[in-house]
């Protein structure tokens, strides 16, 4: 099961991230995170392709944006995600997630969960409309910031409900022309 096209040059397309992708992902994650991760890290996760999926979108051959999450058993837990400020609001992240949370669903994940700052409303808004809810505190989860961190769940992934939200979602990345999955190949 694959949702990849192979993208021309030209083309804006999610693609699995490779370490070629690095330097362009470190200077994102740079940008938008207070203490970004190590580019050996990065390299680490991408070498268990098993348990972790980790993706970028191009658009003209360049990393506008990334996603990364951690299968354990039968869920999926979102690790990161940026989009290059320049790009944000244009449905990049939403675009992102959806190709990881389907190629989790493919791989038999029932639930997702992830922290995120409790002050980014934004974020909580693009994560509620895939179904997650509030399920609890990280007390100083951001500690250079001394923020919290509310963590997230979405449940029944493999459900009629939550495959609903995937194809109105896929429907609204249609009309801002952002890549889609292929939703019949979900594996459930």
């Amino acid at each position: 099961m694959t949702l990849f096209k192979r993208a021309h040059r030209d083309e804006i397309a999610v693609v699995p991230m490779n370490t070629a992708h690095l330097d362009e992902v470190m200077s994102i994650e740079s940008s938008v995170f207070p203490t970004p991760w190590s580019k050996s890290l990065y390299r680490s996760e991408l070498e268990i392709p098993d348990t972790r999926i980790y993706l970028c979108l191009v658009e003209r051959g360049r990393v506008i944006g990334y996603i990364g999450a951690m299968l354990v058993v039968d869920e999926v837990h979102i690790t990161t995600i940026a989009v290059k400020e320049s790009e944000q609001r244009r449905g990049i992240g939403k675009a992102l997630l959806l190709h990881s949370l389907m190629i989790a669903r493919s791989r038999g994940a029932l639930a997702a969960t992830l922290e995120v700052r409790v002050s980014s409303q934004g974020a909580h808004s693009l994560y509620h409309r895939f179904g997650f809810a509030p399920a609890g505190i990280r007390k100083n989860y951001y500690a250079e910031e001394h923020e919290d961190a509310l963590i997230m769940w979405s449940h029944d992934l493999q459900g009629d409900e939550f495959n609903a939200r995937l194809t109105t979602i896929a429907s609204e990345l249609k009309i801002q022309g952002l890549p889609l999955p292929t939703l019949s190949d979900n594996g459930s």
